[in-house]
């Protein structure tokens, strides 16, 4: 690229919506997230499971039907790539992911947290952990030339009904509002300087995304809309329902155990919280709590809070919040 085609697409550096750049020294992966990671007959024998909700090999093209040419990482879900000679690709095995708070690196001294500081935190319970039911909302190529292939999980609707939250019989919560629910109170509880949200909540199915035209870039992303559409209609559903860190079965799961993972990197996980906060989710009490956490969203551009009624009154024409881009 030319250096006016850089400056175009990154107008204002550094990219990342760090709470304090200055004082972020080193970056880094680790982060608090979801888990999607799945074992498949199709990729790396290595990998493991940590759900059964949804198999997202039905929104890949392993077989490059559609798709030209990948990154050398080639699939990133669906079990992962099996390397020669099933797949010239980089061995590697499943490492489906949604981060919910990007850490970067456990050193305060290079704008981090220490991990031990995460863990008490999270097995205090002062971050309320919901059962973590969500489902997919859309495959899309982000703004990246040639694009990554996300898969979204969006809140939807993107601003809460607040105005009727509170009535009874209870209305719907919205799609995926757990996954907002968490990353609000982590961003309130966290302040150290590499923390932030990578973009949209997602897990990235490839990266450097070329088609062979725009037919089969029509025809990849009509698949993924009916997809996407099967699995809407059969609604939300928990992850990780009976399994270790390692993959291992769980010999007693408790009834709700879908919570959250602690990342090293997204190839390494050390800790699962189980939820603490259980449904039902349509008592008065209850839902004054999920109100009162979904009322606001952090503004990456300013790094500020900001009442999610501001969105409705927005004047921005291309404005990026935390967990979702416009």
């Amino acid at each position: 690229w030319s250096n006016l085609e850089y400056n175009a697409l990154y107008k204002t550096m550094p990219n990342q919506p760090y709470l304090d750049h200055v004082k972020t020294k080193v970056d880094g992966l680790a982060f608090i997230g979801l888990s999607l990671t799945r074992h498949s007959e199709h990729g790396y024998p290595d990998s493991i499971t940590h759900q059964e909700a949804f198999d997202l090999n039905d929104v890949i093209d392993r077989d490059y039907s559609n798709l030209m040419s990948t990154n050398d990482d080639g699939w990133l879900v669906g079990g992962g790539e099996k390397g020669p000679p099933h797949s010239y690709k980089l061995k590697s095995k499943d490492s489906a992911h949604v981060e919910i708070m990007r850490i970067g690196n456990y050193c305060p001294e290079w704008g981090g947290i220490t991990q031990e500081d995460i863990v008490k935190v999270m097995q205090s319970g002062k971050i309320l952990i919901p059962q973590m039911e969500v489902v997919p909302t859309a495959v899309v190529a982000n703004g990246d030339l040639p694009p990554e292939l996300e898969i979204r999980f969006d809140m939807d609707p993107f601003i809460p009904d607040l105005a009727n939250f509170m009535n009874q019989p209870a209305p719907p919560l919205p799609v995926n509002w757990s996954i907002r629910f968490v990353h609000n109170q982590l961003f309130r509880h966290f302040q150290f300087a590499s923390r932030f949200c990578p973009g949209p909540f997602h897990s990235t199915i490839v990266r450097k995304a070329d088609f062979r035209s725009n037919e089969h870039k029509h025809k990849y992303f009509s698949n993924c809309d009916e997809v996407v559409q099967k699995w809407r209609d059969e609604g939300p559903k928990p992850l990780n329902t009976k399994w270790n860190v390692d993959g291992t079965v769980m010999k007693n799961p408790p009834h709700h155990n879908s919570g959250v993972w602690l990342f090293l990197d997204r190839n390494n996980i050390t800790h699962h919280f189980a939820p603490n906060f259980l449904p039902p989710y349509d008592t008065p009490e209850k839902r004054s709590i999920i109100m009162s956490i979904l009322s606001e969203i952090w503004d990456q551009d300013e790094l500020v809070w900001k009442p999610v009624s501001s969105l409705e009154s927005s004047e921005k024409d291309d404005f990026q919040w935390c967990g979702a881009f416009s």
